[in-house]
């Protein structure tokens, strides 16, 4: 039975968990201010795992590995091997920005002060794909990669040249496609565009790890759409039922829970004596009203939520359940009426204050002070704006491209 590579220094999920967690709060989408993100990325998830909201383009699942197998080649070591991925990472940058197709270039804006790399970024991606084997934390593959090393040694010293081979010490999938020709000294016309080989590795990669996922009936099937929601897709009639039912929940959540946000910020308004922030986020919870009474899956049973989302590797608390099924039972017996109903405002108020205690906005006017007028009204799309662009450099790739075998 071939042996895996692992290292144990702390827990790589707890710590893969952790960096994730600190990721959200350079995320958009995950402005949670009332607690909802377990449940949220619970969906994406599902969904559409491997994924994050602040991946851009889908190449950086292939630049990643080219960095650091170059690196292995080299044999860098540490503390140098971080510090030099830092730098070809950086490389890419300039380059990049040659293209006409500038969107999504990590370093476009900060240039050589770029905080999170490409790399922290898809790292998760990377191991959920299958395109990286090795089962530890990023900064744990930086600080033990002499062991790769040390542990090649010893096998190829057991065997005769001609029959050496590294699969017991592989840290990237072998059939990952060559960079293009000079990577990564002279890469002069780097751009985001897909090679067919390369789409076709990076389909497979998905099809393979994740295939009951409805990223890989998409990335099969896709062709580029312009919709806001996963659940508004023009093909949704022919998902799979199980696809279906999750979608329909995905709604009915993100639905349902938008006039709570909607709602937060209203009080917010009242209490800081903003008139024209009051005026704005009543009309919003009438036009949300409206949405929610034309959405036809408000009705659906609690209990399915439930049943859908817990277990899949997020914690969603005893308290956070009890706030969605309270704000769920009372916006279904106000008929979506919640704008000036004491008890959701009562559960809107009480839930922020328990997450955030002493700091909590309507309490502590010196944080009220920082709010900006529209905290975590975004609607939860589950990453689907960079789901979409992801599957746009598939489909653009794949164009007349054959699929590989892995």
């Amino acid at each position: 039975m071939p042996s895996t590579l692992t290292w144990i220094d702390h827990d790589p999920t707890a710590r893969d968990r952790a960096l994730r967690i600190l990721s959200l709060f350079q995320e958009k989408e995950s402005r949670d201010e009332l607690g909802l993100g377990a449940i949220r990325d619970s969906f994406a998830d599902t969904l559409f795992p491997g994924t994050s909201t602040i991946q851009t383009r889908l190449r950086y699942m292939l630049f990643v590995p080219w960095v650091y197998r170059e690196l292995e080649r080299k044999r860098i070591a540490p503390p140098h091997f971080a510090i030099k991925a830092r730098q070809m990472e950086m490389a890419l940058v300039e380059p990049l920005l040659e293209n006409e197709d500038q969107a999504g270039i990590f370093g476009r804006v900060a240039g050589k002060a770029l905080k999170r790399l490409p790399s922290s970024v898809y790292w998760n991606g990377l191991g959920v794909w299958g395109i990286r084997l090795v089962s530890c934390s990023q900064d744990e593959y930086h600080r033990y990669i002499d062991e790769v090393y040390r542990r090649r040694d010893s096998i190829r010293g057991r065997y005769e040249e001609d029959d050496f081979t590294e699969s017991e010490t592989l840290t990237w999938h072998p059939r990952l496609p060559e960079p293009p020709d000079g990577f990564p000294d002279k890469i002069e016309g780097l751009s985001f565009n897909l090679e067919p080989d390369e789409a076709s590795f990076l389909l497979d990669r998905i099809l393979k790890s994740q295939k009951e996922s409805l990223l890989a009936h998409l990335a099969l099937s896709f062709k580029p759409v312009e919709c806001d929601f996963p659940w508004q897709h023009p093909d949704c009639g022919g998902f799979s039922r199980e696809h279906k039912e999750i979608l329909n929940y995905a709604e009915f959540f993100s639905t349902i829970m938008h006039g709570a946000a909607f709602l937060y910020n209203l009080m917010l308004a009242e209490l800081a004596g903003r008139k024209k922030l009051k005026k704005e986020h009543r009309d919003n919870l009438v036009e949300w009203k409206a949405r929610l009474l034309n959405c036809q899956r408000r009705d659906l049973p609690l209990e399915g939520l439930w049943e859908l989302i817990i277990g899949r590797g997020h914690t969603i608390t005893r308290r956070t359940k009890e706030f969605v099924t309270a704000w769920i039972r009372r916006v279904r017996a106000t008929g979506g009426d919640v704008t000036d109903d004491v008890e959701c405002r009562n559960i809107v108020s009480s839930r922020e204050r328990q997450l955030k205690g002493v700091r909590s906005r309507f309490t502590n006017s010196r944080a009220r002070d920082q709010w900006k007028g529209y905290a975590g009204v975004g609607q939860m799309a589950y990453r689907w704006p960079n789901v979409k662009r992801l599957l746009a450099d598939l489909h653009a790739g794949l164009n007349g491209g054959g699929h590989v075998e892995s």
